[in-house]
């Protein structure tokens, strides 16, 4: 079994920025968001890290994003495509979109021979949180099943003053393993603090440090293989129902597994505040919060 390696969703990359050049940098040396989160995965003893991009990006991510992390990680590639799909199915006339982000994962398992942890591209994590996946990645052994974890971040840390936001909001039980997570299409802060509507005109407060997942997981490896099983089941129903658009999500997978194999999902809380461009302006506030941890020296001016 491999050491626990990190696993970055980027397929989605090239289409949402025009192209890859088009990368908006968030420091004045060219970095992006992701290799902030990269580098503080290496910092907290990640070795390896598999990038599922496009093919039709490919030289390109791996002249600018690959170059630079290949000077400290062992880089690998994998590559979504709508045609990766079983024997006995085919792809519908007119359907351009990947099949969603366990289909993104699946397009890496032949990079994955052991425990992993899977992050987006374009959000900042921060640096316990990666500590704390690895530290619990690493204590699973060849013979662990169902042993997943999620970083849980307070709430309050995950939201704009630009807007309203979607989140997984996430119950869990007394021993902290998750038990349920219900997405709340519409999160804003009201007076300094979340709440929630369903028809833009009732607002139910929620707490600041109420648990949401920013798709920070953490997987034995047969998580790969239960996905891989499922796949078909999820496509037939799709290519009957919804051809064009349906995807097979990362957390349907786990609900599956939840309810069908016992699977045990730890939230592990974080501290970390979590940044993104989920508007235009967010980026100023990005830029100024990488501005403020490298003067604080928790981050080189090159790396």
């Amino acid at each position: 079994m491999d050491k626990p390696c990190l696993v970055v969703m980027a397929a989605g990359m090239g289409s949402r920025y025009g192209g890859l050049k088009q990368m908006d940098p968030v420091d004045p040396q060219g970095h992006i968001i992701m290799d902030f989160s990269v580098y503080d995965a290496h910092q907290a003893g990640f070795e390896t890290v598999v990038f599922i991009i496009k093919h039709e990006f490919e030289q390109a991510f791996i002249d600018t994003v690959g170059a630079r992390v290949s000077r400290y990680m062992n880089v690998k590639y994998a590559f979504q495509d709508v045609n990766d799909i079983p024997k006995g199915f085919a792809v519908p006339e007119g359907r351009v979109k990947p099949w969603g982000t366990a289909h993104a994962l699946l397009s890496a398992r032949g990079q994955i021979n052991g425990p992993f942890a899977v992050i987006n591209a374009d959000d900042y994590y921060g640096k316990q949180a990666f500590r704390d996946q690895y530290r619990f990645l690493s204590a699973l052994t060849e013979d662990s099943r169902y042993e997943y974890a999620m970083s849980g971040y307070h709430l309050i840390n995950t939201l704009t003053d630009n807007g309203y936001v979607s989140r997984g909001v996430c119950t869990t039980d007394a021993e902290g393993h998750l038990t349920d997570i219900v997405e709340r299409t519409h999160i804003e802060k009201k007076d300094g603090h979340p709440a929630f509507t369903l028809d833009g005109v009732t607002w139910q407060e929620l707490p600041d440090d109420t648990p949401v997942s920013m798709n920070l997981w953490g997987f034995s490896r047969d998580y790969l293989e239960e996905a891989e099983a499922r796949f078909p089941a999820f496509l037939e129903k799709a290519l009957a129902e919804n051809p064009l658009k349906a995807e097979f999500y990362l957390p349907a997978v786990m609900d599956m597994l939840l309810n069908e194999r016992d699977a045990k999902i730890r939230v592990i809380p974080t501290p970390d505040v979590w940044y993104g461009v989920t508007y235009a302006a967010d980026k100023p506030v990005v830029c100024e919060a990488i501005a403020r941890m490298k003067a604080a020296g928790l981050y080189p001016e090159e790396f």
